[in-house]
């Protein structure tokens, strides 16, 4: 019994230090279906957001719709101002300023995915990586910049800015290395990052060595120690 309680008393310090600061290799768990919890992120934007590139590494068995990576701006009507949102099996549904841009992709797989999603306001040109493969580029009819005034959340979904969640489109899984650019990255260094898992690629505006985050409810930090195979 002594043991079980030291052990419980490592998991809350341990989960205490992690609850802010960078992400760094760690991985985010979300261990449940749920509208509470979620983690913050805290990206440096200093002036509207004319392109973006945002990619991560996530690890799931839901068969549900649900929410990769979900940034809301103010207003009523901007809920989905930036949202990646995997609708098992087969299809990937990316939203630009409310606009809903849908990719029929490769059937799921229990294994970690590596996603990557560009866009540029001012050729509305988006693009969907899934895994080092690229689909189809679609083009926007909103060319609208992005922010700087931002909510970026992980493992739920906005319906309104920083809140309003549904448990239904909650995530439940791995999240982890979570990067995010003011630019489009090349095509050269979104294959580097998923073959080779760089250590030197990192966002711009939030990644692992920069950009700040929060945990709210029963998401949990783990050390991860075997990134280097996640693309074997």
């Amino acid at each position: 019994m002594r043991k079980m309680k030291t052990i419980f008393l490592l998991f809350v310090i341990f989960h205490g230090c992690f609850s802010q600061g960078t992400i760094g290799k760690n991985i985010i768990l979300f261990p449940r279906q749920t509208d509470t919890d979620h983690v913050i992120l805290k990206p440096t934007v200093y002036r509207p957001l004319k392109q973006l590139t945002v990619c991560l590494r996530s690890f799931t068995e839901l068969s549900s719709p649900h929410s990769l990576f979900s940034l809301a701006t103010p207003g009523s009507t901007n809920d989905n101002t930036f949202l990646i949102y995997p609708i098992p099996p087969n299809v990937y549904s990316v939203y630009i300023n409310q606009e809903v841009i849908q990719f029929k992709v490769d059937p799921e797989v229990l294994a970690w995915k590596h996603t990557c999603v560009n866009w540029d306001s001012v050729t509305g040109l988006l693009q969907l990586w899934i895994n080092g493969k690229a689909y189809p580029k679609r083009v926007t009819k909103t060319r609208s910049p992005i922010g700087p005034q931002m909510s970026v959340i992980l493992g739920q979904e906005q319906d309104s800015y920083g809140g309003k969640f549904n448990v239904g489109q909650s995530f439940v899984g791995e999240i982890c290395d979570v990067n995010m650019w003011d630019y489009v990255l090349s095509p050269a260094k979104i294959a580097q990052y998923f073959y080779i898992y760089d250590d030197d690629i990192n966002g711009n505006i939030f990644g692992s060595k920069n950009g700040t985050y929060e945990i709210r409810g029963n998401a949990n930090v783990l050390r991860n120690q075997f990134y280097p195979f996640f693309s074997t």
